[in-house]
């Protein structure tokens, strides 16, 4: 059993550090957004973008290192359901689009984010440590 603990927290790791690299990418490709909004955005979708390029790396930041890891996972969680949303109902794009993924790849980043908030960060997370440290 301790080989599967283990492996449990391997994978748990790998998947806090693969979604939060994820998310430190997407929210620093949006700072662009700060100086050079491309034309034709409406101001609340700017607006948008600049709040998002904060939170996703943010958010990132605390997912890889196992912070506040239900909290992290639940905010990243309502972002990737408004980029469901919008992907799908506001740009119209299917699951795959012949350019690549719709919808699909929010919706599996969504899905991660539900995993970490009903699982935690695993043992190799500060929030582990911080529970620890209070026992």
């Amino acid at each position: 059993m301790k080989s599967k603990a283990c492996f449990t927290n391997i994978s748990l790791f790998a998947l806090r550090l693969s979604i939060g690299a994820v998310f430190i990418v997407a929210g620093m490709m949006k700072f662009a957004m700060w100086s050079t909004p491309p034309e034709g955005m409406p101001a609340a979708m700017v607006m948008l973008m600049k709040f998002l390029s904060i939170a996703e790396p943010v958010g990132g930041i605390a997912l890889i290192l196992g912070v506040l890891t239900y909290w992290a996972s639940l905010c990243l969680a309502i972002i990737m359901v408004g980029a469901v949303l919008i992907v799908k109902f506001v740009m119209g794009l299917g699951f795959f689009t012949a350019q690549g993924p719709g919808w699909c790849w929010p919706l599996v980043i969504l899905a991660a984010c539900l995993v970490l908030m009903a699982v935690g960060g695993g043992e190799w997370s500060v929030d582990s440590k911080m529970r620890a440290k209070k026992k």
